[in-house]
C-alpha cells in the first residue's frame, strides 16, 4: 500500500468517527471537536489538524474555528460506507468467528479499511444478514442511507415501565465486558424500578434479577418501550 493510499484509508476512518460522534448526539449537523478525534485515535492535536485540513480540501468536511468540524454530504456518504464495512466486519467476527463483542472494535477497524464491496457482501451473507452490529447499531444500506433511530437514552425513560435495550454506545472493551456480565445487551427486556435523585444510580429488573447501574453507564444505553 502506498503512503497516499494509507492516508486515504485513514481519512475514511476519520470521517466514520466524525459521523459516529455526531450520531451519538442524535444530530448529524452537530460539530465535533478535533480534541475528541485526537483522543479516539490516540494521536497529537497537530496530527488531527493535518488530517482535518486534508479532508476539508477534498470537500469532505466543514471546519469552523471555535465550533469544530462536521461532514459535508459527500463526507457523510463516505463515512456511512466506512461504517457499513466496519459493522459488517464486527458482525462477521462475532457471528462467524466467535469473538466476543468487547474484542472486535480494533480488529474490525483494520479489516473494514480493506474490504471490497464483494467481500463485504459475502461476509454479510455468512453472518446471516444482520441489520445491526453486535452492539445494536444499525448497518447502513449499500446506497449510504441509515435507518431512522426510534430509541432513547436509558436516562430519559420512565420508571415502572418495560423496555428493550436496542444498542449500547461505547466501544471500550472493559465497559462492554461489564455490560455483558450484567446482561445489559441488545434485545434484553427489563423494567426500570427506581432512579435515585441528582443523577444517582438506577435500579433495573431483568427477569427475576435486579441490577443497579450508575448514571454514566446508563447514558451509554439506548432503549425503546417493550411491546406487551
Amino acid at each position: 500500500m502506498s503512503e497516499e493510499q494509507g492516508t486515504t484509508k485513514r481519512g475514511h476512518l476519520y470521517l466514520a468517527e466524525i459521523y459516529r460522534l455526531s450520531d451519538y448526539d442524535n444530530n448529524p449537523e452537530h460539530f465535533v471537536s478535533t480534541s475528541s478525534l485526537a483522543e479516539i485515535f490516540n494521536v497529537s492535536a497537530p496530527a488531527v489538524n493535518r488530517m482535518v485540513a486534508r479532508l476539508k480540501e477534498q470537500g469532505f468536511l466543514e471546519h469552523e474555528p471555535y465550533k469544530g468540524i462536521r461532514l459535508t454530504d459527500e463526507g457523510r456518504r463516505i463515512a456511512l460506507q466506512q461504517l457499513r464495512n466496519h459493522r459488517i466486519a464486527e458482525s462477521f467476527l462475532v457471528n462467524v468467528m466467535g469473538f466476543s463483542w468487547h474484542e472486535i472494535h480494533e480488529e474490525a477497524q483494520r479489516m473494514s479499511s480493506a474490504l471490497s464491496d464483494v467481500l463485504a457482501e459475502r461476509m454479510l451473507e455468512m453472518s446471516n444478514y444482520p441489520t445491526t452490529c453486535p452492539h445494536g447499531e444499525p448497518i447502513p444500506a449499500p446506497d449510504g442511507t441509515m435507518p431512522p433511530h426510534d430509541d432513547q437514552p436509558l436516562t430519559a425513560v420512565e420508571i415502572n415501565k418495560d423496555y428493550i435495550i436496542t444498542r449500547v454506545r461505547t466501544r471500550e472493551s472493559d465497559r462492554l465486558e461489564y455490560m455483558a456480565a450484567l446482561g445489559l445487551t441488545p434485545g434484553r427486556r427489563f423494567t426500570l424500578i427506581h432512579v435515585a435523585p441528582f443523577n444517582g444510580p438506577m435500579q433495573l429488573k431483568l427477569d427475576r434479577e435486579y441490577r443497579i447501574i450508575g448514571h454514566n453507564l446508563a447514558e451509554l444505553i439506548r432503549v425503546k418501550p417493550a411491546e406487551n
